[in-house]
């Protein structure tokens, strides 16, 4: 059975590249989520095996997102995604429960190494 993954990105145009890496490959997308509110409802709705997590979006950040998601699941399976190659959030996306973190902007085979890794 394909694993079901969740995507949460502000951008448009990049859950629509993640959604064609990851479909390509056999995955199947449990949703999208424009920002971390979404993200943590659609959580509770579809019970991904997956979540990819963009840090910086409206409303509620990808870091409250995945604290508020790993609240409401402790066996969450989260992957954080972001632009920027910062040092303290990608630490803080680690210590609160991430389980990798892929930069901006993705290489194909990074995405699915990372999405590899953690679900098989």
């Amino acid at each position: 059975m394909a694993k079901n993954i969740l995507i949460c990105d502000d951008a448009a145009f990049m859950r629509m590249m993640i959604k064609d890496i990851l479909t390509k490959n056999g995955y199947a997308i449990a949703g999208e989520a424009e920002n971390g509110k979404v993200a943590v409802e659609k959580y509770a709705e579809t019970k991904p095996d997956l979540v990819l997590l963009d840090i910086t979006m409206p409303e509620m950040d990808g870091i409250q997102a995945l604290k508020a998601i790993r609240e409401s699941d402790p066996n969450a399976v989260v992957v954080m995604c972001s632009a920027m190659g910062q040092q303290a959030m990608v630490i803080e996306a680690i210590q609160s429960g991430a389980k990798d973190f892929i930069v901006k902007p993705f290489q194909a085979d990074r995405v699915l190494e990372a999405v590899k890794k953690v679900i098989g």
